[in-house]
Order: structure tokens, then C-alpha cells, then sequence
């Protein structure tokens, strides 16, 4: 118990004044100094530094929310500043050490806030250094134990001095967090036992993961893309192509992560890479057309371009809503303060739209409950009022329809479809009885032929080609039934049937002493099917099975090897995919543009295997004596490394390297074609392909003669024509001379 009659009087009027100082900030703090405050937790020895700020600590953190009466506040300190740091065992005094146990003065490392208190001055008397509080009077730092009971001005001086320092440790404490908010790295956590303010891991980390994210939110400034080079489109188109081509890579590695997790906690939850690829992608900054807000047209993406996600969508910018079917820019941001519209998805959400094709009667937003059913009538507002301004500012809506189509990793595709006006806007009651704001949408005149034609044109023509085109069929299948879908031979516009002249070649034909050398082949024992645990063709490819459970292609490699005639697994194994043949009705057509070329009557997902690249193969002598007698031959040492392309993820994942392994040698045989050839080598050639060439082994272990087999880099809708990077083409058709 201290002994307060004991104390030396303070000066009334300079306490006042210093409280005063602050009573501006510890207006809502009530502050407890009773001296002897037990912690929750018994401290250790007084003797060291942290002990006694730990202690200050404990004071200033009670409870404030507690109401408590202010009570006089006790001076304990008889000595000017004593450096305990200096002291780890101070001079025995019975009344001294009990004063200054209590509350120990620690100097900071840093200068006070000048605002603490402008009407007194510290600065000379507070200390600048920890080892010589007082640089003016040496002696002070041997207090003599004799006099440190007399009392004098300077004492009452440095009492209101320790005092002042005292409250000021406390505010910046108590207010720890606030003043955090505002800037002050250099305030102590209340709760923290520290000396100096230590920098929070938790919140260095959270700050680490937010400056790698890029979530830039979308400008509302309106513009219009037009007068556009033919440089310009290709620049755009090859842009929006690559960002394409890595979404759908990195949405098939995020498949099989996600299911490989799945597999091991077993919870069952349905893996959505669609979503994880975009967040990654958002996050790194790949979202295109974020900087503006594109009116019509978006630069590099073509009427018919197809989508199997609402997520790419928005990668791409041609709509940026993620559930919403009406894109707009919000009255708040916009320029006038009216909503505007962009583009609208029509997909019979609602069961009052209609659609016709070139005319769409397209029903608002708004008034449905969880069941997609009409419960209350429609507001003019949101969405509904922004297609309402965009026809009274005459402004054009793209429109993305979305319809169901069979046998593709989602139950719905979305295809972009072109430029619509909106001619009249009225509020109609629906077919539920709740009103609802319908809009009239008229197809701008001059654009090419709408995708969803095109596929539902496809879909006919599948099942009956004579029905859908009575003129120009030459052959309903070329292959004569040995691929497992047939091959059609179109030709409307000359009398060329070249094609016909050709015997068709479903597999590539090797030379005998290649399976003679791979007798000792060994294949895997997986009897229910592989995985990437225990397979010995999965330790073939670095430990991983390179397709995913759909067989798509996860990244290309150098090459690829499937499971074989001596392994165990049965024939619907995940890693026999290529071996299975042609997947899709495919039709060699002629063209005034690239003479003989192929295009899908499918639609084709980005990383689905197409065909194989089949012809007879030469070693490099065999070679030689064709070439001098004239014959179409094939270099598979020349195509390309489009492989690379597929699964690159190196703007994702900054340690991503480039596959290396398994390594081949440089390929030194060619391909006859000139005599039996199968509809791979109808393709053209482009440098920006949307097919290319994966090499792939599993009838033998020779990596001198791999296969060459086909795989899609991107989406490829039906009716559109397939194209590959040779290597070297033909200077003046762009193409290889065989198809022409």
C-alpha cells in the first residue's frame, strides 16, 4: 500500500493545465491508475523494460466500456528519469523502489507527436537518447538516495514532466487502433507487450495477397470501336484468341485440381474451373476491355464466336454481367445520369420473350422468385430503364443467345450473334399476369449470318445433309465407314473431285522394324483404369495423366504416351484418347479462297482431340527418292511448336516452365501422302491456327516416329473451317500444296 501522505504536492494549476491539453482526446477514456493492478496473468520479475510497458499496458487496457468515477491521479515517480536500463539492480530504498515498481518511465526510441500537447514544450526535457535521459546534469545519473526526498521546483518540474509523459503513453495506446487507421505506423498495440510497435504478419501477408489481385472496377466511360485496319483486326483477334486459349487451358488444369482434392477429402463437391480460372485470371490483370465501356462491336470477337461459360463472357468484355442477362452502365457512373445498356443475353429465361431470329421481343428483368417463375410486376429501373435510354439515344445492344445443346461440358452454350436496335419499349402484362416491361429488338442490316443459325443449320445437316443441301454432295462419307463418324465431300462450285482419286487412310502406316525394336515393351497393370498414382504410363509423362476425365488435353508436352496393346487397363481408359479415332462429323469442302479445305459439323471444345494426321511413313533415304519423283510429302520435324501454346500458364503462375520432358530427338522422317492420305491433310495452313499437332506414342516405344494427332486450341463452332501451322507453306497459296 503506498503511503499518499508521504507524497510532495504537486502544483494544482500546471496538473490543470495538462489535462486540460487532453482533454480533448481522453474525453471518452476513463482511465484507472490504481497502482497496484493485478494482471491476469502473474508478471514476471519488475526488473526488465518489457516487464514494466507490459504492466502500462495492462493499465491502460481495462475494460472502458465498464463506467467508472475519474480518481486523482497519484504521481509514484521521486526521481527524474532513472534509467533502469542502465540499472538492471537499482540502490536499495524501501520507499523508493515501492514508488517506482508500480510504473517504470520508459523512454521511446521515437520523438513524441508535436500535437500532443502545443502548450508545453518537452522537447528539450524529454530524453533523445536511452542512455543519457538528461545530457545537461551528468549527475542525475547517480541519484543520491540521501536527497532524493528534499523538495525544490525542479522536482515539482520533472513530476509534471514524467506526468505528462505518462498520460501521453497511455492515449497513444488506448487509441491504438484509431490512430493506426489514420497512418501512425509507430503506435503500440494496447494488448501487445512490446517496446517498440512490431509490424503484424497477419496483416503483411493480407496486404501481400491484395497487391497481387487487379480488381479494377469497370470504367464507365462510353466508346465506340470503328474505322478499324485489317492490321488491327488481326492484332485484336490474335488478343482476344490467346486470353481465350489460356482461360479454357487453365479452366481444364483447375478441373483436374479440383477433382484430384475432391478425390481425396471425398466430399463430393461438383468442381467448377470455370469460375476458379476466371478469379485467376481477374486477379492477374487478363480481363479484356475493362479500361472502357465498348459500345457495339468488341475489337476481336466475330459473329458466330462461341462460349460455354457466362464467365467468359466477362473475360472477354462482351458482357460483363455474371448472372444478370442486361449489361448497362449504372446512372451513377454515367456521364448524364442514366443507366445505358450494352448487351443484353437472350436464353428463354423469361416466358414472355420471343424470338425470331432477325426480331426479338425481349422481356425485363426483375419480378421472379428461386423458380424462375413471374411473381410481382417489373420496375422501371436497373437494367429495364437502361434498355429504355438506349432506345432513346438510338444506341445498339449486342445480343448473346443462349440455348441447350447436347454433349458438351455444360447443358448450355452461349454464341454472340451481332448488333440489334431497340425499336419500341412498352409495359405489358405477361403470361403469369404480373406486368413486365417488354422491348422490341431489330438485327442492324449488313452483318454476317448469325452463329445460332449456323448451328442449328449444323444440327440438319448432321442428320439430314441431302434435306439440308440437295446440290453439292459428292460423297456422304470418303472414308467408307472406316472412321466411326463419316466424312462428307462437298463441292458447289466446280467440277474438281479430287478427293474421290484418293485411297482414305484411317492410321498412319509405320515401318516394320519400328515394332520390331519395341518387343520389350512394357505396359501398366491398372485393371479399373488409370490415374496418376501407381501407373507406370503416368510416370511415362512426369507423373501425371495428361488428359483430364472428359479427355481433353490439360497442356501440350514434347510428347505424350497413352496406354498400349500390353497394358492392362480396359479400352475406355482415361489415357487411351487418341487411339479411339475421328470424334466428330467432319466434311472436306471446296472453297474459292483456299481450294480444298475441312470444316466441323460439331461444335469442338478447346483441347478435344479431333483426328490423326495419317500417311504412310519414310525414313530419310525412302524420302529422298520420293521427293526426286514428284509425291506430296509430309515433315513432321517442320510443324511448328503450337503444343506449347496449349496450357501455357506462365501469366498465371510466374514459376510455370515450359514441359521439357519427355525429350525427343529432332524427327528425321517425312509422311507420304500422295497416295493414301485421311481428311488431316485437307487442312489449311494459317499462322494463327485453331488445330495443331500433338506427338503421341502407344503402339511402340520409338520416339523417332511418333504420331501426329490433331487437338483443337480453342473453340471451334460448327461450319467454321479448321486451320494448322505448318511450318512452311506454299508462297503463293498459303498453303500446302497437296490441298490444292
Amino acid at each position: 500500500m503506498i503511503n499518499h501522505a508521504s507524497l510532495i504536492p504537486i502544483r494544482a494549476g500546471v496538473v490543470r493545465l495538462l489535462l486540460l491539453a487532453v482533454s480533448d482526446s481522453l474525453s471518452s477514456l476513463t482511465i484507472h491508475t490504481a497502482p497496484l493492478i493485478t494482471p491476469k496473468h502473474p508478471p514476471p520479475p519488475p526488473a526488465t523494460s518489457s516487464n514494466s510497458q507490459r504492466r502500462q499496458s495492462t493499465q491502460c487496457s481495462e475494460d472502458t466500456t465498464r463506467a467508472a468515477p475519474l480518481r486523482p491521479i497519484i504521481m509514484d515517480s521521486l526521481v527524474p528519469f532513472q534509467d533502469l536500463n542502465a540499472y538492471p539492480d537499482p540502490p536499495p530504498s524501501s520507499f523508493s523502489s515501492a514508488l517506482l515498481r508500480p510504473i517504470k518511465i520508459e523512454p521511446k526510441l521515437e520523438p513524441l507527436d508535436e500535437t500532443t500537447a502545443p502548450n508545453l514544450q518537452p522537447q528539450p526535457l524529454l530524453p533523445s537518447s536511452p542512455t543519457t535521459p538528461f545530457p545537461d546534469n551528468p549527475s542525475d545519473h547517480h541519484p543520491n538516495p540521501t536527497t532524493t526526498n528534499g523538495g525544490g521546483g525542479d522536482e515539482d518540474d520533472d513530476h509534471v514532466y514524467s506526468e505528462f509523459y505518462r498520460i501521453s503513453e497511455m492515449f497513444r495506446s488506448a487509441f491504438a487502433k484509431r490512430m493506426r487507421k489514420y497512418g501512425d505506423g509507430d503506435v503500440l498495440d494496447p494488448n501487445s507487450g512490446a517496446i517498440v510497435p512490431v509490424p503484424d504478419e497477419s496483416q503483411q501477408r493480407q496486404v501481400v495477397s491484395v497487391t497481387r489481385r487487379s480488381l479494377s472496377k469497370r470504367s464507365s466511360e462510353l466508346v465506340r470501336v470503328t474505322n478499324l485496319s485489317v492490321e488491327d483486326h488481326r492484332y485484336f483477334r490474335d488478343v482476344v484468341r490467346r486470353t481465350r486459349m489460356v482461360y479454357d487451358s487453365l479452366r481444364v488444369y483447375c478441373m483436374v485440381e479440383e477433382e484430384r482434392r475432391a478425390r481425396g477429402v471425398g466430399n463430393g463437391r461438383r468442381a467448377r474451373g470455370d469460375l476458379r480460372a476466371a478469379a485467376l485470371m481477374r486477379d492477374r490483370g487478363l480481363w479484356l476491355n475493362r479500361d472502357k465501356r465498348i459500345v457495339g462491336s468488341i475489337p476481336g470477337v466475330y459473329i458466330g464466336d462461341l462460349f460455354f461459360f457466362r464467365m467468359e463472357l466477362c473475360v472477354v468484355g462482351l458482357h460483363g454481367q455474371a448472372q444478370a442477362g442486361i449489361d448497362y452502365v449504372p446512372s451513377s457512373q454515367s456521364s448524364n445520369g442514366e443507366p445505358i445498356a450494352t448487351s443484353v443475353i437472350v436464353s428463354g429465361g423469361y416466358e414472355d420473350d420471343e424470338d425470331s431470329g432477325e426480331e426479338i421481343v425481349y422481356t425485363g428483368h426483375g419480378g421472379q422468385d428461386k423458380f424462375n417463375r413471374q411473381c410481382c410486376h417489373q420496375k422501371l429501373e436497373g437494367g429495364n430503364l437502361a434498355l429504355e435510354r438506349s432506345m432513346h439515344y438510338g444506341i445498339e445492344i449486342r445480343v448473346i443467345r443462349g440455348f441447350r445443346y447436347e454433349g458438351t461440358v455444360t447443358t448450355k452454350v452461349y454464341v454472340y450473334d451481332g448488333l440489334y436496335r431497340i425499336v419500341g419499349s412498352w409495359f405489358d402484362v405477361g403470361k403469369s399476369g404480373f406486368g413486365v416491361y417488354k422491348y422490341r429488338l431489330h438485327r442492324i442490316e449488313g452483318q454476317p449470318e448469325m452463329g445460332s443459325t449456323i448451328m442449328k443449320f449444323a444440327s440438319t445437316l448432321r442428320i439430314r445433309p441431302l434435306e439440308a443441301r440437295p446440290l453439292g454432295y459428292l460423297n456422304l462419307d470418303i472414308s467408307d465407314k472406316k472412321e466411326r463418324s463419316p466424312v462428307f465431300l462437298f463441292n458447289d462450285i466446280d467440277t474438281d473431285h479430287e478427293p474421290l482419286y484418293y485411297e482414305y487412310l484411317a492410321r498412319t502406316v509405320f515401318p516394320p522394324f519400328i515394332y520390331q525394336a519395341a518387343g520389350g515393351n512394357i505396359g501398366c497393370d491398372c485393371v479399373s483404369g488409370c490415374s496418376s498414382d501407381g501407373c507406370v504410363c503416368a510416370q511415362k509423362n512426369g507423373g501425371k495423366i495428361p488428359y483430364d476425365n472428359s479427355g481433353f488435353l490439360v497442356r501440350g508436352k514434347p510428347l505424350i504416351f497413352e496406354c498400349g496393346p500390353r497394358c492392362g487397363c480396359p479400352p475406355d481408359c482415361r489415357n487411351r484418347v487418341t487411339q479411339r479415332g475421328l470424334r466428330y462429323k467432319m466434311e472436306v469442302f471446296r472453297s474459292r479462297e483456299t481450294g480444298w479445305g475441312v470444316r466441323t459439323l460439331d461444335l469442338i471444345h478447346a483441347g478435344a482431340f479431333i483426328c490423326e494426321y495419317a500417311g504412310v511413313v519414310l525414313t530419310k533415304e525412302q524420302a529422298q527418292i520420293c521427293s526426286m519423283s514428284g509425291d506430296s510429302l509430309i515433315y513432321p520435324g517442320r510443324f511448328t511448336d503450337r503444343w506449347a501454346e496449349w496450357g501455357d500458364l506462365s501469366q498465371i503462375y510466374p514459376e510455370y516452365e515450359r514441359p521439357t520432358y519427355p525429350s525427343i530427338p529432332p524427327l528425321d522422317f517425312a509422311m507420304d501422302v500422295s497416295r493414301l492420305r485421311n481428311v488431316a491433310c485437307y487442312i489449311s495452313h494459317s499462322t494463327s491456327p485453331n488445330v495443331m499437332v500433338q506427338f503421341v506414342l502407344f503402339d511402340h516405344n520409338n520416339m523417332m516416329f511418333p504420331h501426329l494427332m490433331v487437338f483443337a486450341l480453342e473453340n471451334i463452332p460448327p461450319m467454321r473451317e479448321l486451320s494448322l501451322d505448318y511450318g512452311v507453306a506454299d508462297e503463293y497459296t498459303g498453303k500446302l500444296s497437296i490441298c490444292n
